[in-house]
């Protein structure tokens, strides 16, 4: 019977960084995963594959759209999905193996199949059972079912079948209008397919700034995508490899029907923890089926964690990696911390969608003074240069101190742009610091520059 200062369980963005972290605090340290590479959802079937393909269709539409008005002559580019799903491979290998390499480098021990946790401080991996002074749970979501709607990853498909797809559908219902439908909808409508989002609420992604969500919505439509919002869906059924999705709309409870070559069931995730034996251990569990912890990560077993997609809060990667740094350092007996305040959200399409911290409607429930600082990328040279002037930074800050509370960006590289805002925010910044922060030109983050003016005295290029 092997024994660990800490055996981590699953391999994803929580559990591999949370294992990496505690070997490098002097800690003993297993990671089980059953797959048969490292990585987890994320790397394997989630976030890489997907920006993999993102990138590849955007490249695609750019050939299309744009190479021509750049002086780029010659035969249009046709899609080989094939090929391009080569491409998602060799991609999702490089990252893998990545972590393989990193758990050797940090002599972070992978045991090799499916955990169960048999007693507290007893991890069984096949026919072998691991002693741990700590575990961690760290075993992630899995898609979240919808009724009536049963996926058969071949005609209605989760977005693992999505990731897989032989040929580029002529036409593709997605269901759920939040990132990930998002996401693959666009992947598949620059590729070709006649895209139609169905979204249960009267707004595609929820929780986004209302003004970004209502731009992104316009924008992604005049791409070519179709939405019908306001409406659940009942039912979808495949007949002779073709799908059919019966809708009723929530406004006048009419039925509707469409047809569709795919269907994409995109509603949303769930914690993963079949087969961990958590009841037989006791580890308590919320209402909605994530493990119950305390602010130290610790479920009410003591020496059992849990972090990532299993417990209450946002299902992002990067939520799940720093909650795997915090509870190694807290085992460590280190302070741990996360600030749940400034954690980013970012979609990847183009253009992409980016923010962090309060929204407008928070702040007005919260019934709190604050000050908009607005700016179009039509007014940032670098955007307008590569065929993105479309979309907008938006910085919300208090009204009396200027300290940030939030920023919401459509617009190119948004996903990397937010992060000078977090930076600002975690260290309590006001929008005069940044505003007085010199950017380079011509860049896109000159736009965040330029927001961060329009809360005081104005910006220059508006």
């Amino acid at each position: 019977m092997a024994s660990y200062d800490v055996i981590v369980i699953g391999s994803g963005p929580g559990g591999y960084v949370c294992a990496i972290r505690c070997a490098q605090l002097g800690l003993k340290t297993a990671c089980v995963e059953g797959r048969d590479t490292l990585g987890g959802t994320c790397l394997n079937v989630g976030c890489i594959p997907s920006k993999a393909l993102l990138h590849a269709s955007h490249m695609y539409h750019e050939a299309h759209e744009n190479f021509t008005k750049m002086g780029i002559m010659g035969k249009s580019p046709s899609v080989d999905l094939g090929k391009m799903m080569e491409y998602k491979a060799d991609t999702i290998g490089q990252n893998t193996k990545g972590i393989e390499f990193l758990f050797k480098k940090n002599k972070v021990e992978w045991l090799k199949g499916w955990g169960k946790i048999t007693e507290p401080g007893k991890v069984q991996v096949g026919d072998e059972v691991h002693e741990a002074k700590n575990i961690v749970i760290a075993t992630g979501s899995d898609v979240a079912p919808l009724k009536g709607v049963e996926v058969d990853e071949k005609v209605i498909v989760s977005s693992t079948g999505a990731l897989e797809l032989k040929k580029v559908p002529n036409k593709m219902i997605v269901i759920g209008g939040g990132v990930i439908g998002l996401e693959m909808g666009s992947v598949y409508s620059r590729l070709g397919a006649e895209v139609t989002v169905i979204e249960y609420l009267d707004r595609i992604v929820p929780g986004m700034d209302g003004e970004v969500a209502k731009t992104f919505q316009r924008i992604l439509k005049k791409q070519g995508i179709n939405f019908v919002t306001g409406a659940a869906v009942q039912s979808a059924t495949v007949s002779r490899n073709k799908a059919k999705v019966t809708y009723q709309l929530r406004k006048d409870e009419s039925s509707h029907e469409m047809d569709a070559d795919i269907v994409l069931l995109a509603t949303g995730r769930r914690p993963y923890t079949e087969g961990l034996g958590l009841a037989e251990v006791g580890v308590a569990m919320t209402d909605r089926g994530m493990v119950e912890t305390d602010k130290h990560w610790q479920t009410n077993v003591k020496g059992i964690y849990a972090i990532g997609d299993v417990i209450a809060g946002l299902m992002l990667a990067h939520k799940a990696e720093d909650e795997g740094m915090a509870v190694a350092e807290t085992i460590a007996g280190q302070a741990g911390h996360v600030n749940y305040d400034v954690i980013p959200g970012v979609v990847y399409t183009t253009p992409e969608v980016a923010s962090v911290g309060l929204t407008e409607d928070q702040l007005k429930e919260q019934g709190r003074a604050y000050k908009v600082g607005k700016f179009n990328f039509m007014g940032n040279g670098r955007a307008k240069a590569v065929f993105q002037g479309e979309g907008f930074v938006k910085l919300l800050a208090d009204k009396e101190t200027d300290r940030i509370l939030g920023c919401h960006v459509i617009g190119p590289m948004a996903g990397d742009l937010i992060h000078e805002v977090c930076v600002a925010m975690e260290f309590g910044a006001a929008a005069e610091d940044l505003a007085r922060t010199c950017h380079a030109h011509p860049t896109f983050s000159e736009a965040m520059r330029e927001a961060a003016l329009a809360c005081g005295d104005g910006a220059i290029h508006a």
